[in-house]
């Protein structure tokens, strides 16, 4: 199993849109809105590297809102 965190930025006023939906996306355990230069963090599992960068971090990307991405594979 691979763990990933995903760091997204959002437009202005699209972060509790953008975090029920990434909530319902495969793949994804548990998003949250924070602060800093990200506005949120999503943590997401798969079988293999490949699932995650292609399944979850697409699926993200494509979200109407979301101005940024910057995605985290965990190594242990």
């Amino acid at each position: 199993m691979v763990r990933a965190y995903i760091m997204v930025k959002t437009a202005a006023g699209k972060s509790e849109a953008l975090l029920e939906a990434t909530r319902s996306l495969s793949g994804v355990t548990e998003a949250h809105i924070v602060a800093g230069k990200y506005d949120i963090i999503i943590e997401a599992q798969g079988e293999e590297v490949y699932d995650v960068m292609h399944s979850v971090a697409t699926d993200v990307r494509d979200l109407d809102g979301v101005a940024d991405t910057r995605t985290y594979i965990c190594l242990e």
